[in-house]
């Protein structure tokens, strides 16, 4: 028997412990004699900002059978139900996107087309949100959950929530649940690679020690440490059409007694948009802004304004916005913030970095020998569509009608990218179907109709004749539509009444501890 082949993931964190809990579990179901190694420093601190996910989170969990409620316990986690998307289409204009879909729980008719509730909504003038469970919770600041007279909860539907979470308490839970995981406590100062074919052989280790490896996953967030520094890995810029680039962090408090939001809430400014994460214990917030419309300072002063209170700012952060050309180089695989990064506005990052690991995991994991070029331009193609699709959906959100100041009318005139006024063309001859995005990423969750449906309606951007002319098509269908839709809407409401509020669910669970 040989050595088993070594994985080394530079960096912990989220994205680092999720890579290292995928790759462990999908070598052992695969039989792959695999060790894994997460190299992270206790010298380097995490910063405990306010993170959001999407539901493939708790996909993730289930997954690994981790018990959610010591994850809310751990984590100081809350429920995110949904986004809160407040002055986007002009000020004064509030709309929800409901992570749920109720298609997965309706039986369509044979031959129905997909997505034809949400037609029959935008046809018959209703909000597509009405018809979602989440929406009266979301509303209401409630958890999807009941309580049962002996005491117990119970979920109120089948749907998966998602999550907000003290980031650096995530990295330590999962940290803590790794068995087989060997965790080197040290800060890579460089690497050696092979002269003939360029891969890595080792990591230098900042006290002079090597660690030597197989295959490397670069979880080192912006610093990009070993794909960029070291392997020199292109970048693709999204700066034009995603505009905001700079962030001001700050913490306000929960206070005793009231009500936490389930949601994220995105809340458009005169250069951006805020946002505002609950915790359990507080709100982790920032402003997203264009440096090119406001300087830190001015950012800071209009904040303030908005809130009616001073903020005291945690730092100053400059990003990037895109992608790298090739996460995948050598023996090197890029995740989260190494990979790529867009704006925080639909939890991309997080999402991303579980639905590629398991992509790579399930389609290209093995020894990393017998891994070839063709196998990493593969995967490079896949995820790169993937972030494309996440700008594209982001980018979508710009399409206001706010003409208020000069960032939102340069958006407005400059920033929409093709593919987005492609996009939406399209929808204005016909409504959007699932169809319209192919699957490439092996059936693992992506953004398709169920989050454009709400946004697109939300900004008034689907077009009620068309939707009209294709209900007519099959006054069957929509009659079975209607009375669907109907029903939905009185069976949640009425869940609704019966849910827990927000805070009272988190301190139920805070107490079986």
């Amino acid at each position: 028997m040989g050595k088993p082949a070594h994985f080394v993931i530079v960096g912990g964190g989220t994205a680092g412990w999720i890579a290292a809990f995928i790759i462990q579990d999908s070598a052992r179901r695969k039989k792959l004699d695999a060790k894994v190694t997460v190299v992270e420093s206790s010298k380097v601190p995490t910063v405990g900002v306010g993170e959001a996910t999407t539901a493939a989170f708790r996909v993730l969990l289930k997954y690994f059978g981790i018990d959610e409620f010591e994850f809310f316990r751990k984590t100081e986690a809350s429920f995110k139900l949904g986004i809160r998307h407040q002055d986007w289409r002009r000020k004064g204009y509030t709309y929800y996107g409901p992570i749920d879909d109720p298609h997965q729980v309706v039986a369509p008719p044979p031959g129905a087309p997909s997505d034809y509730l949400n037609v029959y909504c935008v046809a018959a003038g209703r909000p597509v949100q009405e018809m979602h469970l989440f929406q009266p919770l979301l509303e209401q600041h409630k958890a999807p959950y009941a309580r049962k007279a002996d005491g117990s909860l119970i979920a109120l539907g089948p749907f998966h929530h998602a999550f907000h979470f003290d980031q650096a308490l995530v990295g330590k839970f999962f940290a803590s649940k790794s068995k087989d995981v060997e965790i080197v406590d040290a800060l890579v100062s460089g690497v050696e690679r092979d002269r003939v074919n360029g891969d890595i052989t080792a990591l230098v280790l900042d006290d002079g020690q090597k660690l030597e490896a197989d295959f490397f996953i670069d979880a080192t967030g912006f610093r990009k440490q070993i794909i960029v520094k070291e392997l020199a890995a292109p970048w693709i810029s999204y700066a034009h059409e995603l505009p905001v680039n700079r962030a001001l962090p700050f913490w306000l408090p929960i206070e005793e007694g009231e009500e936490i939001a389930n949601y994220t809430r995105a809340w458009a400014q005169e250069a951006g948009w805020m946002w505002m994460i609950p915790t359990q214990t507080r709100y982790g917030c920032g402003y997203v802004y264009s440096d090119e419309f406001r300087t830190p300072e001015d950012a800071k002063r209009e904040i303030e304004g908005v809130l009616g209170r001073e903020i005291e700012v945690r730092s100053d952060i400059r990003f990037s916005i895109g992608r790298l050309e090739t996460p995948w180089m050598h023996n090197c695989l890029a995740v989260g913030l190494s990979s790529s990064f867009l704006e925080p506005l639909e939890s991309t990052s997080i999402h991303g970095t579980i639905v590629q690991m398991m992509l790579f995991a399930r389609r290209f994991l093995k020894a990393p020998g017998e891994m070839t070029e063709a196998d990493r331009a593969d995967y490079n193609r896949r995820v790169g569509r993937q972030v494309d699709d996440f700008r594209t959906f982001v980018n979508t959100h710009y399409m206001t009608e706010r003409d208020d100041t000069p960032f939102w009318r340069e958006v407005r005139a400059h920033r929409i990218h093709p593919e987005t006024k492609e996009r939406l063309a399209r929808w204005q001859k016909e409504m959007p179907r699932r169809e319209h995005f192919p699957d490439y990423l092996e059936g693992l969750p992506h953004i398709e109709t169920q989050l454009y449906y709400p946004v697109l309606n939300g900004l008034g951007l689907l077009d009620r004749e068309t939707a009209r002319a294709e209900m007519a098509r099959d006054p069957k269908l929509k009659r079975f539509a209607q009375e669907t839709v109907d029903g939905l809407v009185r069976e949640y409401r009425s869940a609704a009444n019966q849910a827990l509020g927000h805070a009272e669910f988190l301190r139920i669970v805070r107490e079986m501890g």
